[in-house]
């Protein structure tokens, strides 16, 4: 939500350091930027002409998305795919080649987008590397590329590894040995490792400071052989990316290595290439749903971003074999795009209050007392919810719509906390702000939707997590709130708006613009490494659902890093959608395999 500061803006600025001077929590902001006219809390305004956000339009033709030929769905590319596969396969279980070269394998085989493929392969590798003891903490033949490499590697899949396999590259003050510095290959290791980290994990936290401040050093000299990985390292920890892009970005810089084997980049290209083609006809699917639907022309203010909202559901589910799920909350993330205008820009708050009710009521009836406007909105979010109750009613005999329209109302009811603090032009407490900006971000209505739509054994200890809303889809949640808070405050405050965490912890505390942004990256380590606990320990959910949950938090992080890919997205993100879904990785034929094999 974009809460628009209704005060008269004159033409001058006030500095970022002194606006916690000028804004008090439950008082008016006096922040004030270059603008002549007056900007009022548009969610809230009573005047009978209605206001627009003026969002960008959307940059996807309907025609275009059409068009789209997904050339590598056809059964020669799979086949071949699959031929390709059981080359690597063998390779991964081949207990003749070193350990080591097959961690390496490993690494690279995730990287490259493959390890869906081989997860069982895979868990039989770990497990014979564990069983060989090279990894006991008292080990000191092996150096600290291989420690880190092995570390993160366990933690990824979820193995108990301990971090103090670590205090042996230390010196007797407890800080890592300076003479680490000069391995930058060691240290690229260790940089990624601790991401992996857990709350307390001192010794990951100096880890990564280290780290950090060496890689630094070494990233000024741009003719080193590792350039391209350190400087892709520091822009964002692989533990943070969005697994499909990564793997487009290691292709390309996998495939410059002198030592790539040719049969693994050849296996990851293809393999790309025929998932892009899957990504292609779910998204050609929605485009139709999203043009029947009807909402963009009855709903101007909005924004049009099925391509985004398409593009959120690959970064938390990419395998083929995923449609259904991709395809199920690509609805359910239109509609909150959709939902989140009518509060931030068109709704007043006699309005806001009506459709509230009328979602948490759910009551069909509850649609004539609402707005055109809005009882369009009304029967779509209803058809779709009521839609996918009734496929797992139908197919596991499960009655979950208490379920989803719970998490839809507590979403509105926070939208609506959020309208009201616009219209009083009140800045929150900051604990006040972020219990409520969690529930807002609509991590939970999305994760709630996951969980169903995967179509597995639905168990009662995960029916009552989900409704109270279990740490699981809260450390996310928080994750995706911070991150979009860090994202776009700085244009918020440009455009008068006084309501994120960063603002609400200056008022609060007294602090600059910089302190709190400083404080917020904290609070956001700390999620991060309780959620990464947290997707470890026994849980009451499925591996594959955790796995959507973290990929959740990585596609929040990956989305605001420079801005707002979502709701102002810009030729970057533009790019980055078009190398993951409509464009293929070029692929020689003569590299090409086929069923003459």
């Amino acid at each position: 939500m974009a809460l628009v500061s209704p005060m008269l803006l004159n033409s001058s600025f006030i500095s970022l350091t002194d606006l916690g001077k000028n804004i008090k929590p439950g008082r008016p902001s006096l922040f004030v930027h270059r603008i002549d006219s007056p900007i009022r809390c548009l969610a809230t305004t009573n005047v009978s002409e209605k206001k627009s956000a003026n969002y960008q339009p959307n940059i996807w033709d309907y025609n275009f998305l059409q068009s789209l030929k997904h050339d590598y769905a056809d059964i020669r590319y799979e086949d071949s795919s699959m031929m390709l596969q059981e080359e690597v396969r063998r390779m991964i279980i081949d207990e003749n080649i070193d350990i080591w070269t097959t961690l390496e394998l490993i690494d690279d085989v995730k990287r490259l987008g493959l390890s869906y493929h081989f997860e069982k392969e895979i868990a039989k590798v770990l497990d014979r590397f564990l069983s060989l003891e090279i990894c006991n903490v008292r080990s000191t033949h092996i150096n600290l590329h291989e420690a880190a490499l092995s570390f993160r590697l366990l933690r990824e899949y979820g193995y108990e590894v301990s971090a103090d396999m670590f205090e042996r590259f230390m010196d007797n003050n407890g800080n890592y040995k300076a003479s680490l510095g000069k391995d930058v290959k060691g240290m690229l290791s260790l940089y990624e490792a601790s991401f992996l980290g857990y709350e307390g994990e001192e010794i990951l936290d100096k880890a990564k400071t280290f780290t950090r401040f060496h890689l630094r050093v070494h990233i000024e000299d741009r003719k080193s052989v590792q350039f391209e990985k350190v400087s892709h390292a520091l822009e964002l920890p692989m533990h943070h990316r969005i697994q499909r892009m990564e793997a487009r970005w290691y292709i390309d810089a996998y495939g410059r290595r002198k030592d790539a084997n040719r049969v693994l980049l050849d296996a990851a290209k293809l393999d790309f290439n025929v998932v892009q083609s899957t990504l292609q006809k779910d998204l050609q699917e929605m485009s139709l749903w999203w043009k029947e639907m009807g909402l963009v022309p009855k709903l101007s203010f909005s924004r049009d971003r099925l391509m985004e909202c398409f593009f959120w559901t690959v970064g938390m589910v990419f395998e083929p074999h995923s449609s259904h799920v991709r395809k199920g909350l690509t609805k359910v993330t239109s509609l909150i795009t959709t939902i989140d205008d009518v509060y931030d820009v068109y709704g007043t708050l006699d309005e806001l209050e009506l459709f509230t009710s009328a979602v948490e009521s759910w009551d069909i009836k509850s649609i004539q007392l609402l707005p055109d406007y809005m009882k369009i909105c009304f029967l779509a979010l209803y058809n779709t919810v009521n839609e996918l109750a009734y496929d797992i009613l139908k197919d596991q005999g499960q009655y979950i719509l208490p379920y989803l329209t719970k998490a839809w109302s507590d979403m509105l009811k926070a939208f609506l906390q959020e309208a009201k603090w616009c219209r009083d032009n009140n800045v929150p407490k900051f604990n006040d702000y972020l219990n409520n900006a969690w529930v807002s971000v609509s991590g939970v209505v999305i994760l709630i939707h996951a969980y169903f739509l995967l179509n597995h054994n639905i168990t009662k200890d995960a029916l009552v997590s989900l409704e109270n809303y279990h740490d699981l889809l809260r450390r996310p949640s928080i994750i995706f709130r911070l991150c979009n808070d860090l994202g776009t405050s700085m244009s918020e405050l440009q455009r008068g708006e006084v309501a994120n965490s960063i603002v609400c912890y200056m008022c609060e505390n007294g602090v600059s613009y910089e302190g709190a942004y400083k404080h917020i990256h904290s609070l956001l380590d700390e999620t991060w490494k309780k959620l990464n606990k947290d997707g470890v320990t026994c849980s009451p959910f499925p591996k594959p659902f955790v796995e959507i949950v973290i990929n959740l938090a990585r596609m929040s992080r990956c989305t605001y890093l420079y801005g707002d890919d979502h709701g102002a997205p810009d030729n970057a993100a533009k790019n980055r959608i078009w190398c993951l879904i409509i464009e293929p990785i070029a692929v020689k034929e003569a590299n090409m395999y086929t069923n003459e094999m």
